[in-house]
């Protein structure tokens, strides 16, 4: 019985072995599909050097462990974000309006889940940047474009096409030399002193490096710059179309505004400014609810 029971407890000790942790996931670039979130269509498309005003939040998520939209691993501890419509992953500096503080964080995930945010911090960026759980406070976002370029060009990504371009055959080039011409040899002497001067330093292409992960935490401080809050219903090229959008919404007081002259005259469908966040985000409830889904929240 000894020896049997033996037997059993050797053939058992494979199965309650460990199996191995799976590899942890590597980063990779992506734009994505266009999706549905919150009630709204977002359609992802590349920006390396944009600049957007709006509100911000800190996203919900308490735990790290579950994977971002490009794989990664979402850690409320370090500098991630949250973005509807840049690449990911991709290096932006966030300032806050309010108070004036600024800070570089790594986006790397879709959201936030409402359509009338701009961006959504991880707790460490939030409590950092001073967005208070549960709020919303006005930020300035600007890409860092050679760090976010880096990204996009030396992370693998399943959404490059790689173009095979064969090249064409050369051919072998013989060349003879020829004695020189009478008269000739001092005219090749002029020439060639001529071109003689200080070398020319050739500066080979140099492939930045990738920003690092976790991102450092180099909070900056600047002068506190609160703008206004105002709905933004839609851009057009003709007069007439930005009226008929602005009708739609008449119910909020939105009227056209004129942003350029010339033959690129842009105009824009605003209403507001709204004194507050719950006063804007009715009047975007609003805008969603008469069938414009283009509309945002904007801070000018």
């Amino acid at each position: 019985m000894r020896r049997l029971a033996a037997l059993l407890l050797l053939a058992l000790l494979p199965a309650c072995q460990d199996k191995p942790a799976p590899p942890a996931p590597a980063a990779r670039y992506m734009l994505g599909q266009p999706y549905q979130l919150g009630g709204m269509w977002s359609y992802p498309k590349e920006d390396f050097a944009g600049t957007e005003a709006g509100l911000a939040v800190a996203l919900p998520d308490r735990a790290p462990g579950r994977r971002t939209a490009n794989g990664e691993i979402f850690d409320p501890g370090q500098l991630m974000a949250a973005h509807r419509t840049l690449q990911l992953p991709a290096i932006v500096s966030v300032t806050n309006l309010e108070n004036g503080r600024e800070l570089k964080v790594r986006v790397n995930d879709r959201g936030p889940q409402s359509p009338a945010r701009l961006i959504g911090l991880s707790a460490r960026a939030a409590l950092l940047l001073g967005v208070p759980a549960g709020g919303a406070v006005q930020v300035r976002l600007t890409v860092e474009t050679t760090p976010s370029r880096a990204l996009a060009g030396q992370l693998p990504s399943t959404e490059r096409t790689e173009i095979a371009v064969q090249s064409a055959p050369a051919g072998r080039v013989e060349r003879e030399s020829l004695a020189p011409l009478d008269g000739a040899r001092q005219s090749t002497r002029v020439r060639e002193a001529a071109v003689r001067g200080p070398a020319v330093t050739t500066v080979a292409d140099v492939t930045p490096a990738l920003p690092p992960n976790p991102l450092p935490e180099q909070l900056s401080q600047r002068p506190a710059e609160p703008g206004r809050l105002v709905l933004e219903a839609g851009s057009f090229f003709r007069r007439d179309l930005a009226q008929r959008q602005a009708a739609r919404i008449a119910g909020l007081r939105a009227r056209v505004e004129q942003r350029s002259s010339g033959r690129s005259a842009l105009y824009r469908v605003v209403a507001g400014p709204y004194r507050s966040v719950a006063e804007v985000d009715a009047a975007f409830s609003g805008a969603l609810a008469a069938g414009l889904p283009e509309a945002r929240v904007v801070v000018e």
